[in-house]
């Protein structure tokens, strides 16, 4: 298996496209990361606070609109 460091060192060797993609690339991993998380917390009842918090404050009247 390859090092941290012999991959980081390959990928400041890639042409500017190919990095470009590969920084597309990991970002989009990094967000379905997040997605998945997210997703995650809300089915097991982690997120139950934030809907609690927005429904006392549209119940006490101070939620702004936009």
């Amino acid at each position: 298996m390859r090092t941290v460091e012999d991959i980081q060192k390959d990928i400041k060797q890639l042409p500017h496209r190919e990095y470009m993609r590969l920084a597309h690339w990991f970002s989009e991993q990094d967000w379905k990361s997040w997605d998945d998380e997210i997703e995650s917390d809300s089915n097991s009842g982690k997120l139950d606070f934030l809907f609690n918090e927005a429904m006392s404050e549209k119940k006490s009247e101070k939620l702004r609109e936009f």
